[in-house]
Protein backbone atom coordinates (compact mmCIF):
# COMPACT_ATOMS: atom_id res chain seq x y z
CA UNK A 1 0.00 0.00 0.00
CA UNK A 2 1.21 3.48 -0.81
CA UNK A 3 1.74 6.22 1.74
CA UNK A 4 -1.67 7.79 0.96
CA UNK A 5 -3.28 5.29 3.34
CA UNK A 6 -1.29 6.56 6.32
CA UNK A 7 -3.61 9.18 7.87
CA UNK A 8 -3.92 8.40 11.61
CA UNK A 9 -3.88 12.10 12.52
CA UNK A 10 -6.84 12.79 10.22
CA UNK A 11 -8.75 9.79 11.57
CA UNK A 12 -8.15 10.95 15.16
CA UNK A 13 -9.30 14.48 14.32
CA UNK A 14 -12.39 13.08 12.58
CA UNK A 15 -13.32 11.08 15.67
CA UNK A 16 -12.80 14.15 17.85
CA UNK A 17 -15.10 16.28 15.68
CA UNK A 18 -17.76 13.56 15.56
CA UNK A 19 -17.80 13.53 19.38
CA UNK A 20 -18.26 17.32 19.39
CA UNK A 21 -21.14 16.95 16.96
CA UNK A 22 -22.94 14.70 19.45
CA UNK A 23 -22.66 17.13 22.38
CA UNK A 24 -25.93 18.60 23.67
CA UNK A 25 -24.82 22.25 23.37
CA UNK A 26 -23.08 21.83 20.01
CA UNK A 27 -25.34 24.30 18.16
CA UNK A 28 -25.31 26.93 20.90
CA UNK A 29 -22.49 28.71 19.05
CA UNK A 30 -23.67 28.77 15.44
CA UNK A 31 -20.45 30.09 13.88
CA UNK A 32 -18.25 27.59 15.71
CA UNK A 33 -20.64 24.75 14.83
CA UNK A 34 -20.57 25.66 11.13
CA UNK A 35 -16.77 25.62 11.23
CA UNK A 36 -16.75 22.16 12.82
CA UNK A 37 -19.26 20.80 10.29
CA UNK A 38 -17.19 22.21 7.43
CA UNK A 39 -13.98 20.65 8.74
CA UNK A 40 -15.82 17.38 9.38
CA UNK A 41 -17.02 17.27 5.79
CA UNK A 42 -13.51 17.84 4.44
CA UNK A 43 -12.00 15.14 6.68
CA UNK A 44 -14.70 12.67 5.66
CA UNK A 45 -13.87 13.35 2.02
CA UNK A 46 -10.31 12.23 2.80
CA UNK A 47 -10.70 9.43 5.33
CA UNK A 48 -13.80 7.62 4.04
CA UNK A 49 -12.56 7.11 0.43
CA UNK A 50 -9.28 5.77 1.80
CA UNK A 51 -11.08 3.35 4.11
CA UNK A 52 -13.31 2.23 1.24
CA UNK A 53 -10.30 1.73 -1.01
CA UNK A 54 -8.54 -0.36 1.63
CA UNK A 55 -11.61 -2.60 1.85
CA UNK A 56 -11.70 -2.96 -1.93
CA UNK A 57 -8.02 -3.89 -2.04
CA UNK A 58 -8.46 -6.53 0.66
CA UNK A 59 -11.49 -7.98 -1.18
CA UNK A 60 -9.51 -8.21 -4.42
CA UNK A 61 -6.57 -9.82 -2.63
CA UNK A 62 -8.83 -12.47 -1.08
CA UNK A 63 -10.59 -13.23 -4.38
CA UNK A 64 -7.28 -13.29 -6.22
CA UNK A 65 -5.91 -15.96 -3.90
CA UNK A 66 -9.03 -18.11 -4.38
CA UNK A 67 -9.03 -17.69 -8.16
CA UNK A 68 -5.32 -18.45 -8.33
CA UNK A 69 -5.79 -21.66 -6.37
CA UNK A 70 -8.54 -22.78 -8.77
CA UNK A 71 -6.72 -21.46 -11.87
CA UNK A 72 -9.87 -19.63 -12.96
CA UNK A 73 -8.63 -17.34 -15.76
CA UNK A 74 -11.98 -15.61 -16.28
CA UNK A 75 -12.05 -14.46 -12.65
CA UNK A 76 -8.39 -13.46 -12.78
CA UNK A 77 -9.11 -11.27 -15.82
CA UNK A 78 -12.04 -9.60 -14.06
CA UNK A 79 -9.94 -8.99 -10.95
CA UNK A 80 -7.23 -7.43 -13.06
CA UNK A 81 -9.79 -4.92 -14.38
CA UNK A 82 -10.88 -4.16 -10.82
CA UNK A 83 -7.25 -3.52 -9.89
CA UNK A 84 -6.98 -1.01 -12.73
CA UNK A 85 -10.02 0.85 -11.36
CA UNK A 86 -8.55 0.80 -7.84
CA UNK A 87 -5.25 2.11 -9.19
CA UNK A 88 -7.07 5.06 -10.77
CA UNK A 89 -8.83 5.87 -7.49
CA UNK A 90 -5.51 5.64 -5.67
CA UNK A 91 -3.87 8.02 -8.10
CA UNK A 92 -6.59 10.61 -7.42
CA UNK A 93 -6.22 10.21 -3.65
CA UNK A 94 -2.47 10.69 -3.94
CA UNK A 95 -3.09 13.78 -6.05
CA UNK A 96 -5.34 15.13 -3.29
CA UNK A 97 -2.40 14.97 -0.89
CA UNK A 98 -0.82 17.80 -2.90
CA UNK A 99 -3.67 20.08 -1.81
CA UNK A 100 -2.16 21.15 1.50
CA UNK A 101 -2.43 24.93 1.24
CA UNK A 102 -4.23 26.87 3.99
CA UNK A 103 -7.41 27.34 1.91
CA UNK A 104 -7.21 24.41 -0.53
CA UNK A 105 -10.09 22.55 1.16
CA UNK A 106 -12.42 25.57 0.99
CA UNK A 107 -15.31 26.32 -1.34
CA UNK A 108 -14.56 29.15 -3.74
CA UNK A 109 -15.76 32.00 -5.92
CA UNK A 110 -14.95 31.25 -9.55
CA UNK A 111 -14.99 34.06 -12.13
CA UNK A 112 -14.66 34.21 -15.91
CA UNK A 113 -14.13 37.57 -17.64
CA UNK A 114 -13.92 38.35 -21.34
CA UNK A 115 -10.82 40.18 -22.55
CA UNK A 116 -10.53 42.92 -25.12
CA UNK A 117 -12.10 41.99 -28.43
CA UNK A 118 -15.81 42.60 -28.10
CA UNK A 119 -18.16 39.87 -29.27
CA UNK A 120 -15.33 37.39 -30.01
CA UNK A 121 -14.03 37.48 -26.44
CA UNK A 122 -17.53 37.43 -24.95
CA UNK A 123 -18.34 34.30 -26.93
CA UNK A 124 -15.06 32.70 -25.81
CA UNK A 125 -15.86 33.55 -22.17
CA UNK A 126 -19.20 31.76 -22.53
CA UNK A 127 -17.45 28.74 -24.08
CA UNK A 128 -15.13 28.62 -21.06
CA UNK A 129 -18.11 28.88 -18.72
CA UNK A 130 -19.75 25.92 -20.47
CA UNK A 131 -16.51 23.92 -20.18
CA UNK A 132 -16.25 24.51 -16.45
CA UNK A 133 -19.94 23.87 -15.79
CA UNK A 134 -19.52 20.44 -17.42
CA UNK A 135 -16.44 19.78 -15.31
CA UNK A 136 -18.32 20.80 -12.15
CA UNK A 137 -21.23 18.51 -13.02
CA UNK A 138 -18.94 15.57 -13.70
CA UNK A 139 -17.20 15.94 -10.34
CA UNK A 140 -20.30 16.61 -8.26
CA UNK A 141 -19.67 20.25 -7.36
CA UNK A 142 -22.62 22.42 -6.35
CA UNK A 143 -22.73 25.69 -8.29
CA UNK A 144 -24.62 28.94 -7.70
CA UNK A 145 -24.47 32.00 -9.94
CA UNK A 146 -23.44 35.06 -7.94
CA UNK A 147 -23.33 37.66 -10.71
CA UNK A 148 -23.42 37.79 -14.49
CA UNK A 149 -23.09 40.41 -17.20
CA UNK A 150 -24.07 39.35 -20.70
CA UNK A 151 -22.33 40.52 -23.85
CA UNK A 152 -23.97 43.15 -26.04
CA UNK A 153 -24.44 40.79 -29.00
CA UNK A 154 -23.44 37.31 -27.76
CA UNK A 155 -21.71 35.51 -24.92
CA UNK A 156 -20.89 37.01 -21.54
CA UNK A 157 -18.72 39.88 -20.40
CA UNK A 158 -18.26 38.36 -16.94
CA UNK A 159 -19.71 35.80 -14.56
CA UNK A 160 -18.97 34.80 -10.97
CA UNK A 161 -20.01 31.43 -9.54
CA UNK A 162 -19.99 30.08 -6.01
CA UNK A 163 -18.58 26.56 -6.27
CA UNK A 164 -19.07 24.22 -3.35
CA UNK A 165 -17.39 20.85 -2.81
CA UNK A 166 -14.35 19.18 -1.22
CA UNK A 167 -11.14 20.94 -2.23
CA UNK A 168 -12.96 23.16 -4.72
CA UNK A 169 -10.46 26.00 -4.27
CA UNK A 170 -7.43 23.72 -4.33
CA UNK A 171 -8.34 22.16 -7.66
CA UNK A 172 -9.81 25.20 -9.36
CA UNK A 173 -7.02 27.58 -8.33
CA UNK A 174 -4.96 25.71 -10.96
CA UNK A 175 -7.14 27.37 -13.62
CA UNK A 176 -6.38 30.96 -12.61
CA UNK A 177 -4.99 32.97 -15.51
CA UNK A 178 -5.57 34.03 -19.10
CA UNK A 179 -6.98 31.48 -21.57
CA UNK A 180 -6.37 32.02 -25.30
CA UNK A 181 -8.52 30.73 -28.17
CA UNK A 182 -7.49 30.53 -31.83
CA UNK A 183 -10.26 29.65 -34.31
CA UNK A 184 -12.11 30.57 -37.48
CA UNK A 185 -14.53 33.19 -36.21
CA UNK A 186 -18.25 32.39 -36.55
CA UNK A 187 -18.84 36.16 -36.48
CA UNK A 188 -16.53 36.94 -39.43
CA UNK A 189 -18.26 36.74 -42.84
CA UNK A 190 -14.81 36.35 -44.44
CA UNK A 191 -14.05 33.28 -42.28
CA UNK A 192 -10.76 34.62 -41.01
CA UNK A 193 -8.82 33.22 -38.08
CA UNK A 194 -9.19 35.18 -34.83
CA UNK A 195 -7.49 35.08 -31.45
CA UNK A 196 -9.59 35.73 -28.35
CA UNK A 197 -8.77 36.00 -24.66
CA UNK A 198 -10.65 35.48 -21.41
CA UNK A 199 -9.43 35.24 -17.84
CA UNK A 200 -10.29 32.97 -14.93
CA UNK A 201 -9.94 34.09 -11.32
CA UNK A 202 -10.54 31.96 -8.22
CA UNK A 203 -10.61 33.01 -4.56
CA UNK A 204 -11.45 30.88 -1.50
CA UNK A 205 -14.72 31.34 0.36
CA UNK A 206 -13.67 32.47 3.84
CA UNK A 207 -17.11 33.34 5.21
CA UNK A 208 -17.28 35.95 7.91
CA UNK A 209 -14.11 34.65 9.54
CA UNK A 210 -11.64 36.38 7.23
CA UNK A 211 -9.22 38.24 9.48
CA UNK A 212 -9.01 41.39 7.44
CA UNK A 213 -10.61 44.79 8.06
CA UNK A 214 -12.33 46.76 5.34
CA UNK A 215 -13.04 50.37 6.28
CA UNK A 216 -16.29 51.89 5.10
CA UNK A 217 -14.47 54.97 3.80
CA UNK A 218 -12.40 52.72 1.50
CA UNK A 219 -15.52 51.36 -0.21
CA UNK A 220 -17.64 52.67 -3.04
CA UNK A 221 -20.99 50.89 -3.08
CA UNK A 222 -23.18 50.85 -6.16
CA UNK A 223 -26.67 49.36 -6.35
CA UNK A 224 -28.29 48.26 -9.61
CA UNK A 225 -31.02 46.02 -10.90
CA UNK A 226 -30.13 42.34 -11.20
CA UNK A 227 -31.04 40.20 -14.18
CA UNK A 228 -30.13 39.30 -17.73
CA UNK A 229 -30.95 40.95 -21.03
CA UNK A 230 -34.61 41.24 -20.18
CA UNK A 231 -37.84 39.42 -19.41
CA UNK A 232 -39.14 38.03 -16.17
CA UNK A 233 -35.71 37.63 -14.58
CA UNK A 234 -35.05 41.37 -14.38
CA UNK A 235 -35.78 42.65 -10.89
CA UNK A 236 -37.94 45.72 -10.38
CA UNK A 237 -35.74 46.98 -7.55
CA UNK A 238 -32.01 47.72 -7.37
CA UNK A 239 -30.97 44.80 -5.16
CA UNK A 240 -27.67 43.90 -6.85
CA UNK A 241 -24.53 45.28 -5.23
CA UNK A 242 -21.12 46.22 -6.63
CA UNK A 243 -18.26 47.01 -4.20
CA UNK A 244 -15.15 48.89 -5.28
CA UNK A 245 -12.18 48.89 -2.89
CA UNK A 246 -10.76 52.34 -3.62
CA UNK A 247 -7.15 51.80 -2.38
CA UNK A 248 -6.60 48.69 -4.54
CA UNK A 249 -9.17 49.13 -7.31
CA UNK A 250 -10.57 45.62 -6.70
CA UNK A 251 -14.21 45.34 -7.83
CA UNK A 252 -16.63 42.59 -6.79
CA UNK A 253 -20.36 42.22 -7.24
CA UNK A 254 -23.27 40.02 -6.27
CA UNK A 255 -26.80 39.91 -7.67
CA UNK A 256 -27.92 36.38 -6.82
CA UNK A 257 -29.48 37.02 -3.41
CA UNK A 258 -32.93 38.53 -2.87
CA UNK A 259 -31.97 41.59 -0.84
CA UNK A 260 -29.36 44.33 -0.90
CA UNK A 261 -28.19 43.23 2.55
CA UNK A 262 -27.53 39.63 1.47
CA UNK A 263 -25.84 40.69 -1.76
CA UNK A 264 -23.64 43.15 0.12
CA UNK A 265 -22.62 40.45 2.62
CA UNK A 266 -21.60 38.00 -0.12
CA UNK A 267 -19.76 40.71 -2.07
CA UNK A 268 -17.89 41.73 1.09
CA UNK A 269 -16.82 38.13 1.66
CA UNK A 270 -15.41 37.95 -1.87
CA UNK A 271 -13.64 41.28 -1.40
CA UNK A 272 -12.05 40.16 1.86
CA UNK A 273 -10.85 36.95 0.22
CA UNK A 274 -9.20 38.93 -2.58
CA UNK A 275 -7.65 41.40 -0.14
CA UNK A 276 -6.36 38.56 2.03
CA UNK A 277 -4.76 36.97 -1.01
CA UNK A 278 -3.18 40.32 -1.89
CA UNK A 279 -1.75 40.62 1.63
CA UNK A 280 -0.30 37.10 1.44
CA UNK A 281 1.43 38.01 -1.80
CA UNK A 282 2.91 41.19 -0.30
CA UNK A 283 4.33 39.33 2.71
CA UNK A 284 6.55 37.20 0.52
CA UNK A 285 7.55 38.39 -2.94
CA UNK A 286 8.54 34.83 -3.84
CA UNK A 287 5.00 33.49 -3.56
CA UNK A 288 3.25 32.78 -6.85
CA UNK A 289 1.34 35.97 -7.53
CA UNK A 290 -2.05 34.87 -8.72
CA UNK A 291 -3.15 38.32 -9.80
CA UNK A 292 0.26 39.08 -11.26
CA UNK A 293 0.31 35.81 -13.19
CA UNK A 294 -3.07 36.62 -14.65
CA UNK A 295 -1.86 40.03 -15.80
CA UNK A 296 -3.44 41.82 -18.74
CA UNK A 297 -6.02 39.73 -20.58
CA UNK A 298 -4.06 39.77 -23.83
CA UNK A 299 -1.01 38.48 -25.70
CA UNK A 300 1.93 37.09 -23.75
CA UNK A 301 0.07 36.44 -20.50
CA UNK A 302 -1.89 33.28 -21.30
CA UNK A 303 -1.50 30.14 -19.21
CA UNK A 304 -3.21 27.95 -21.81
CA UNK A 305 -3.93 28.04 -25.53
CA UNK A 306 -6.89 26.35 -27.21
CA UNK A 307 -6.07 26.09 -30.92
CA UNK A 308 -8.88 24.98 -33.26
CA UNK A 309 -7.29 26.29 -36.49
CA UNK A 310 -4.98 25.69 -38.40
CA UNK A 311 -4.35 22.58 -36.25
CA UNK A 312 -6.08 21.19 -33.15
CA UNK A 313 -4.40 21.24 -29.76
CA UNK A 314 -4.80 22.55 -26.22
CA UNK A 315 -1.53 23.33 -24.45
CA UNK A 316 -0.75 24.56 -20.94
CA UNK A 317 2.23 26.91 -21.15
CA UNK A 318 3.19 26.44 -17.49
CA UNK A 319 3.68 22.68 -17.66
CA UNK A 320 3.80 21.95 -21.43
CA UNK A 321 1.00 19.42 -20.89
CA UNK A 322 -1.16 19.17 -24.01
CA UNK A 323 -4.18 17.39 -25.45
CA UNK A 324 -4.90 16.80 -29.13
CA UNK A 325 -8.70 16.78 -28.82
CA UNK A 326 -9.89 20.35 -28.11
CA UNK A 327 -13.57 19.37 -28.29
CA UNK A 328 -13.18 16.90 -25.43
CA UNK A 329 -11.42 19.58 -23.38
CA UNK A 330 -14.15 22.12 -24.13
CA UNK A 331 -16.67 19.47 -23.03
CA UNK A 332 -15.09 19.55 -19.55
CA UNK A 333 -12.27 17.00 -19.82
CA UNK A 334 -9.68 19.18 -18.06
CA UNK A 335 -8.50 16.77 -15.36
CA UNK A 336 -5.14 16.23 -17.09
CA UNK A 337 -4.34 19.95 -17.03
CA UNK A 338 -5.28 20.30 -13.36
CA UNK A 339 -3.33 17.19 -12.32
CA UNK A 340 -0.29 18.27 -14.34
CA UNK A 341 -0.25 21.72 -12.73
CA UNK A 342 -0.72 20.28 -9.23
CA UNK A 343 2.36 18.12 -9.79
CA UNK A 344 4.25 21.12 -11.16
CA UNK A 345 3.27 23.24 -8.18
CA UNK A 346 4.30 20.48 -5.76
CA UNK A 347 7.75 20.34 -7.38
CA UNK A 348 8.09 24.11 -7.02
CA UNK A 349 7.14 23.83 -3.36
CA UNK A 350 9.72 21.09 -3.00
CA UNK A 351 12.41 23.45 -4.21
CA UNK A 352 11.10 26.29 -2.07
CA UNK A 353 8.65 25.41 0.77
CA UNK A 354 7.27 28.93 0.66
CA UNK A 355 6.53 28.84 -3.04
CA UNK A 356 2.98 28.64 -4.28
Amino acid sequence: MRRVFDCPAKRARLEQLQKQLGEADFWSDQEKAKGVVGELKVLKSIVEPIAQLVREVHDVQDLWELADQESDQSVLSELFEQMQVISGKLDRLELQQLLNGPHDAADCYFSVQAGAGGTESCDWAEMLLRMYLRYFQKHGYEVEEVSRKDGDEAGIQSVTLYVKGPYAYGYLSCETGVHRLVRISPFDSNHRRHTSFASVDVVPELGDQAEIEVRDEDLRIDFFRAGGAGGQHVNKVSSAVRLTHIPTGIVVGCQNERSQHQNRRVALQMLKAKLLRLEEQKRDAELAKIVGEKGEIAWGNQIRSYVLQPYQMVKDHRTDYQEGNPQAVLDGEIEGFIESYLGHRAKMRGRDPAAK
